[in-house]
């Protein structure tokens, strides 16, 4: 498949679709297993919710799409795509007055809901929009005889439907195909306008990876917000290499999910990484005896190989040994199957990184926003360098401001932020996307060192990374989150959330947890003072975004007077 020259998302599909098994299941829930598509499924459906989404939108109008994973949300998607509309995900955990925001913002048309859940969070809004024409839902609601609401389950069922030539739409490259939000870590979120052609040049990238190591139609798992633009484009990844795709039932339920599908491939968050690593650590650090031995020179034995360092002959029949006897059983806690984690949406802390690529669950680290449509660099599987994002892919000139900005440029880059012209001159300048993050390259694989907005200046003038040291803090056994704090300030403080089983701990013991960790840090670097807060950053409380990074802002704002008493 020569992706360069695919013209837009449609033909991709058109295209896989052609070479498969039509009765081939594409699409699985693991929440309802009888909820299965085959690709001939997944293509009638598509033409079938198109003819209808057409009979209200013109070309270019927005449609509302909030739902959680489901192989729905691929047909929607696509659907809307075929109508000329353009798709505009939502997060499933926005309360209504998120909804209101981007609902005003983006004007759709059409809305389309999962369930009687997200309904009742837009209902009153919709009654106050005269620009919104009809709703459509995946599941039967209590307002299901309202002539305003459609049920997918009624238009999938139709026998008659216009079949579209799917190889001759006038869409381009350069078309828009979704208005994707930010997740509003530094404020309101802003739409970013995505192209065909900018989700097409990360598919190619990916698949340039990807090929190396998977098999024909490998199995797929996953769980990160479809809303979100990582797991958005991956969607067509999974096109791309004719994919099984299954949908998870919930994060809680990854792991027995990956058992009841043995996935080759799982796309995730560094807060899943870091949870994973704590999680094996815990269970490793209870070992006793030969046990205790073999698990210790597997992680050595792994670190090493993974550094490229050669071992002796002495150690390659003892990491032989590890293989079988450790990796093996771990790999088959996940399925069995296991090609590779690929770790995006933040940074990934390089003891997470090497720990899980030693111990046999290979984790590449990439690097992408949201407004790179949104894949920039990863690793490959051949090369893996855990301290870095790994090399740019096909089509993505990168390049260091003097400040150490990471500048990008590229079909993959953003046509610019909806409706916001000054945002947008903001961080594209000569065509070159301002990303926020500092970095190093060395003209072939990419580190990050830092993000711009989040970097602590100290009254001296020092930059310091609070991200840095809460990696730091979070690998402690004592604590599950921590927020670093300290900007423009004397010395830094951090909140720490304790983990479920340290939560009666003393604050004396805690003190003393972090005057280890102040050892390895620098003398700026060090905390000072902390404060042991009750409440977890959730997303349910608006302190995490749905990939699950702080929304710094807001806590701090949260716990101000008990922030300042500690100065």
């Amino acid at each position: 498949m020569k992706i360069d020259k695919i013209n837009n998302l449609l033909e991709l599909f058109y295209q896989q679709y052609e070479k498969q098994n039509k009765e081939d299941v594409f699409l699985q829930s693991l929440k309802d297993i009888e909820k299965k598509y085959t690709w001939s499924d997944v293509y009638k459906n598509i033409m079938k919710l198109s003819e209808e989404i057409s009979k209200y939108i013109n070309k270019g109008d927005r449609c509302l799409l909030i739902s959680e994973n489901r192989p729905e949300w691929m047909i929607a998607d696509l659907s809307i795509m075929l109508s000329r509309g353009t798709t505009v995900p939502a997060y499933t955990t926005y309360v209504e007055r998120d909804y209101d925001y981007i609902i005003d913002d983006c004007t759709p048309s059409i809305i389309i809901v999962s369930n009687q859940a997200q309904y009742e969070k837009i209902k009153n809004i919709i009654l106050k929009k005269d620009f919104i024409k009809k709703i459509i839902v995946f599941e039967k609601i209590k307002d299901f005889d309202n002539d305003f609401i459609l049920n997918t389950e009624n238009i999938f069922k139709k026998v008659n439907y216009y079949k579209k030539d799917l190889m001759s739409l006038n869409i381009i490259r350069q078309d828009i195909a979704c208005i994707i939000y930010t997740s509003g870590t530094q404020g309101k979120p802003k739409g970013v306008m995505l192209s065909h052609g900018g989700i097409l040049n990360n598919c190619e990238g990916s698949y340039n990876l990807l090929k190396k190591f998977i098999s024909n139609n490998p199995k797929f798992l996953t769980w990160l917000p479809l809303s979100h633009s990582y797991e958005h484009t991956v969607q067509f990844v999974q096109i791309v290499v004719g994919a099984k795709v299954n949908y998870a039932e919930s994060i809680d339920k990854l792991i027995k999910n990956m058992e009841d599908c043995s996935p080759e491939i799982m796309t995730a968050v560094p807060r899943f990484y870091q949870n994973l690593y704590q999680k094996i650590n815990a269970s490793f650090n209870k070992v006793t005896g030969i046990k205790k031995i073999l698990i210790n020179q597997t992680v050595r034995l792994g670190k090493k190989k993974l550094n490229k360092k050669n071992l002796s002959l002495i150690e390659n029949l003892m990491n032989f040994i590890c293989e079988k006897l450790i990796r093996k059983k771990i790999k088959n806690q996940f399925g069995g199957k296991l090609k590779a984690f690929i770790s995006g949406g933040g940074a990934l802390d390089q003891e997470v990184g090497s720990f899980l690529n030693a111990i046999g669950l290979p984790t590449l680290q990439g690097y992408g926003l949201t407004e790179t449509s949104p894949v920039v660099s990863c690793n490959p599987i051949d090369d893996i360098r855990v301290q870095t994002v790994g090399p740019p892919f096909k089509g993505n000139l990168v390049k260091i401001a003097d400040d150490g900005e990471i500048l990008v440029k590229g079909e993959n880059v953003m046509m610019g932020y909806w409706k916001k012209e000054k945002e947008t001159n903001e961080v594209l300048k000569n065509g070159w996307l301002f990303t926020g993050d500092v970095g190093e390259f060395d003209g072939e694989f990419l580190k990050i060192t830092d993000r711009k907005k989040d970097i602590i200046i100290t009254p001296g003038g020092d930059n310091i990374s609070p991200i840095k040291i809460e990696n730091d803090l979070n690998k402690s056994d004592y604590i599950e989150q921590s927020l670093v704090y300290g900007d423009n300030k004397q010395y830094l403080i951090c909140l720490i959330v304790l983990s479920g089983e340290k939560v009666n701990t003393s604050e004396e013991e805690i003190r003393k947890e972090i005057e280890k960790i102040n050892k390895n840090l620098s003398k700026i670097e060090k905390i000072k003072k902390f404060l042991i807060i009750k409440d977890q950053f959730t997303i349910e409380n608006g302190l995490m975004t749905p990939t699950l990074k702080l929304k710094r802002y807001k806590i701090i704002n949260n716990y101000k007077s008990e922030i300042e008493k500690l100065y």
